[in-house]
């Protein structure tokens, strides 16, 4: 009978050692946090590959919209309001979440980062964050706003 030969224990069943980095943690990181999107999420939640630096983008559908919902989104768009936002961006889809997939396709939305035009418009508008609403002569707003919010916003005076 063959002697086996003692193995150190990081080397036995044919594994072999891997240098430790902080890429090793980042990647292990990475993936945890990822399980944990798609536990919470469910499958589809990785669909989409956001750019680097950036979470995941949820693509959970949107629900129905309400009519209150759909009328907003039309005071927007004949309003002059815009919604800067790109695909990738998490707090984005969270904005269009909060009015319903009917009421989304009436947004006045620009996206910011499928092309290179779409690229340099926002940067044009100078854009710095997602989302942001502009219209003309009032306060931008940045950031994930409620219903409520844009409707104040909407009928608040002009700054002068």
């Amino acid at each position: 009978m063959a002697q086996r030969k003692a193995v150190p224990f990081p080397l036995r069943l044919g594994h072999q050692p891997r240098p430790r980095s902080l890429g090793n943690g980042v990647l292990w990181g990475g993936l945890l946090v990822g399980g944990l999107l798609l536990g919470v999420l469910g499958e589809g939640a990785l669909a989409q590959e956001a750019p680097a630096g950036h979470g995941a983008v949820p693509s959970a559908p949107f629900p129905a919209s309400t009519a209150e919902q759909k009328a907003l989104s039309l005071q927007l768009k004949n309003g002059g309001a815009l919604f800067y936002g790109a695909w990738w961006c998490p707090a984005c889809h969270q904005q269009k979440m909060l009015f319903g997939a009917e009421a989304v396709a009436t947004l006045p939305y620009v996206e910011c980062d499928k092309t290179e035009a779409d690229h340099q418009r926002c940067n044009a508008a100078d854009i710095k964050a997602y989302p942001t609403w502009v219209l003309k002569d009032k306060p931008r707003l940045v950031g994930v706003q409620s219903l409520e919010e844009l409707k104040l916003w909407l009928a608040s005076p002009a700054n002068p």
